[in-house]
């Protein structure tokens, strides 16, 4: 009720009541040629229903003139585009006929309705119609007060009439399942580069800011010049390589058509080893086996975890001994960080982003990543498939 009351403020009424005048057009045309088969344009629409770009037509229509507030939207309820399978040249044929049966039905309350108010209007200022649609007169008295009434009940039919077709448009002209599915796996593409985006924003900038603190602090506590020296150009250093990443993370989030430069692969997790290295970590690294061989998703998010790994041992335990084990065995990347543990509580809790993002890297990948306390020390393991990917 409420919204019929809403319905003559409401700009969607009028853009509705244009798309039901639209067939007009082809009724009065029809009616002109010959006005004793007012059923033919019934048959005149078939053949048009089966051409692909009639429903892409219809379609941008409706969405522009029944839902123009859901356009903005980033899913809408009725598709734009053109049949590409016989079942959406069938739907599109039951919404030619439909549009057609409820465009004759507005057609007639428009037209019928505005000429009763005005021989209403008329019988109110003594003036009755020769010829009046209605069975009877009223009283002067009676005709202006149901002069308005048929305006009303016009709007009343066109907001209704409105409300029919869109409902009947969303169910005939929306998605098919085929559509459906591939705007829900476009979707999906975007919220995983979205997720990636981020996973890849909080390790290798987290990583460079935690370098560049702990260097910072070891330089300013040991008070020799030659070591603040080698510590000021680690910082250079991973402070030049997060920008690299930065820069091709903003590439991507600007669309920009220039290709992001290579993202880093285990080839070249000497640069992690040795920032590691330059913190005052004691590194015991051994990466065996052809790493170039690797496939790219593996080499890549093996990278990450790798570097990942190293982060949490800066953050939580400082430069202690870490031992880096990387080796591929039956169909595996295997790679495993250890560090005893420097009594801080944090390196144990395990619910940081940093692991939740290995554990999501490994299982993307369809492998697994085990991060914990391990015989009195802190070990991140992960193990990625190699013949499973493309």
């Amino acid at each position: 009720m409420i919204r019929l009351l809403r319905a003559p403020f409401r700009p969607v009424t009028y853009s509705r009541w244009l798309h039901l005048c639209v067939p007009l057009l082809l009724l009065a045309l029809w009616m002109f040629i010959n006005p004793r088969s007012p059923w033919m344009p019934l048959l005149i629409v078939i053949p048009f229903a089966f051409v692909p770009w009639v429903r892409l037509a219809e379609g941008l229509q409706a969405q522009f003139l029944l839902t123009p507030q859901d356009r903005a939207g980033e899913e809408s309820l009725i598709s734009a585009a053109p049949s590409a399978r016989w079942a959406d040249r069938w739907r599109t044929l039951l919404w030619l006929e439909i549009r057609l049966v409820v465009s004759g039905a507005a057609m007639f309350a428009s037209v019928c309705l505005p000429v009763v108010s005005v021989e209403l209007a008329a019988a109110a200022l003594g003036h009755p119609p020769a010829d009046p649609m209605l069975p009877f007169v009223p009283a002067r008295w009676a005709a202006a007060v149901l002069a308005p009434v048929p305006l009303v009940l016009l709007i009343t039919v066109v907001a209704l009439l409105g409300e029919l077709i869109t409902a009947i448009a969303r169910l005939l002209l929306g998605p098919s399942a085929s559509e459906r599915l591939t705007a829900l796996e476009a979707r999906t593409e975007r919220l995983l580069e979205r997720t990636r985006i981020a996973r890849e924003l909080h390790d290798s900038i987290g990583h460079a800011l935690t370098v560049a603190v702990v260097q910072a602090g070891a330089a300013r506590a040991a008070g020799n010049p030659e070591f603040t020296d080698r510590a000021l150009s680690a910082i250079e250093e991973t402070g030049r390589a997060a920008l690299e990443d930065l820069e091709r993370v903003l590439l991507v989030l600007r669309e920009s058509a220039q290709p992001p430069s290579q993202r880093p692969t285990l080839v070249e997790a000497d640069r992690l080893l040795e920032s590691a290295r330059a913190s005052g970590a004691a590194v015991d690294a051994q990466l065996s086996g052809p790493l170039e061989k690797l496939p790219g998703p593996v080499t890549r998010e093996g990278y990450r975890i790798l570097q990942e790994a190293l982060t949490n041992v800066l953050r939580h335990c400082g430069p202690v001994p870490i031992r880096v084990r990387v080796g591929m065995t039956a169909g595996l990347l295997d790679l495993e960080v250890t560090n005893p543990l420097s009594g801080r509580p944090a390196v144990i809790t395990g619910g940081g982003s940093g692991l939740r993002g290995m554990r999501e890297r490994a299982a993307l990948l369809g492998g697994t990543a085990e991060t914990g306390p391990h015989e009195g020390g802190w070990r991140v393991r992960a193990r990625l498939p190699l013949e499973l990917i493309p």
